[in-house]
């Protein structure tokens, strides 16, 4: 598959969970003293300009794979960038060896796993945490 398309079909995937989905929920466990965070502080982490929380705590960040089609709807709300250009930004980023990603789930129910058990964990969920052991901190609106 041509890159080209390969942007156009995530460009389509993206506009399409946007408006399946427009609210995105950036969770913490419900122990971390996080009590919220701004928008520009969750484009800062999970951007790769910061790995702590305001509070000076170390954030430990977690997302879906490139390819989900939610990653790049949550990109999308969080950035205003297409799925291509933070896939560029972070190739740009890890070349020069000064930042890497969050660390890839392979879904929701993984995300949900990972951020329960440790309270340094962030991640997002396109849907409202029901699990008591996650709090949100912050809701992405498109």
């Amino acid at each position: 598959m041509s890159k080209g398309l390969r942007t156009l079909m995530f460009s389509v995937a993206a506009m399409f969970a946007c408006q399946v989905q427009a609210d995105f929920y950036v969770v913490v466990q419900s122990d971390n003293p996080q009590a919220f965070i701004t928008k520009k502080e969750a484009v800062n982490l999970f951007m790769g300009r910061s790995r702590a929380f305001s509070n000076g705590d170390f954030a430990l960040i977690f997302d879906l794979p490139r390819d989900d089609p939610k990653r790049a709807a949550f990109y999308l709300s969080l950035t205003g960038w297409a799925p291509a250009k933070v896939n560029s930004y972070w190739s740009r980023l890890m070349f020069s060896g000064q930042s890497m990603p969050p660390q890839p789930l392979p879904d929701e129910l993984a995300m949900i796993n990972i951020v329960e058990r440790n309270p340094s964990a962030l991640g997002w969920l396109s849907q409202p945490p029901t699990n008591p052991s996650l709090r949100t901190i912050l809701v992405i609106k498109e």
